[in-house]
């Protein structure tokens, strides 16, 4: 479930406390969350320097001192948690890195996150569409463009643009009043303007309010996010939307659970 607000949140109360140090020992307690597979990340990590921790789209990117990158994913229940040593370690607790007197570690009961090895060539941007707190209308427009999938299916696709989910594309969708089955490529440059304002002011908003935690997800200090109260339609079926008063509707599109207001976002 971790999509960019929670990543980067994660990625805000994980810095401070990791950038600079020392990596002193290393445990990994299951090798098939690494890839490539096979690679002996505990001999990688062992004794290396933590020069900076950012988020590229859902990825937690970690920067050593050798210049080598390595990128955890959360998943769909994945927690990166900073904790003190004599915590008590959480089921599923697949890597601990002993950094000072710290511990960080990932766990992922549903193991669809997972570690991945960068090195010095490869990037986090593989494959990645743009940053939605940067994309500027034009380029959005331009990429949509493409596609005739219905918008909701299209802002999923990291490719397209990177770090969306199903949250905070139902959100944005809302505050932008677009339906979720509107073709992508039929959208006006003014429906797009809007669109582009919603996805920046929603994402912003929810890390302002350090994401949503529905049920697994915490930041690095093992604190839950707060915007979940916030939601405009998101796990909201049935209930008034906070604007007109509509019921909230709920319909999947893609296989993916898809919440909009009837009457806000209206259907062409």
């Amino acid at each position: 479930m971790p999509e960019l607000p929670e990543v980067q949140t994660v990625v805000d109360t994980l810095r401070p406390k990791v950038r600079g140090k020392r990596v002193t020992s290393v445990r990994l307690n299951r090798t098939d969350i690494v890839q490539p597979s096979g690679f002996d990340l505990v001999a990688q990590l062992n004794d290396k320097i933590i020069e900076d921790v950012t988020r590229r789209g859902k990825k937690i990117v970690f920067r050593l001192n050798d210049d080598q990158q390595f990128y955890i994913h959360l998943g769909m229940t994945g927690r990166l948690t900073a904790e003190t040593t004599s915590a008590a370690l959480r089921p599923h607790t697949h890597l601990v890195l002993k950094v000072a007197d710290l511990e960080v570690r990932f766990s992922d009961p549903r193991r669809f996150g997972g570690v991945f090895w960068l090195g010095h060539n490869a990037s986090a941007d593989d494959r990645m569409g743009p940053e939605p707190l940067t994309t500027r209308p034009q380029q959005l427009a331009k990429r949509l463009a493409k596609t005739t999938r219905a918008i909701k299916n299209a802002l999923l696709d990291q490719s397209l643009i990177a770090g969306l989910g199903n949250i905070y594309v139902d959100e944005s969708l809302f505050r932008a009043g677009i339906h979720p089955l509107v073709p992508a490529d039929q959208l006006t440059s003014d429906e797009i303007a809007r669109l582009n304002r919603a996805i920046k002011t929603t994402l912003r908003r929810a890390i302002r309010h350090r994401g949503s935690t529905l049920r697994d997800y915490m930041d690095a200090n093992g604190n839950a996010g707060a915007f979940q109260k916030l939601h405009a339609v998101y796990d909201r079926a049935g209930r008034k939307c906070r604007r007109c008063g509509s019921p909230i509707e709920r319909i999947v599109v893609g296989g993916r659970s898809t919440h909009f207001c009837p009457h806000c976002q209206r259907k062409r």
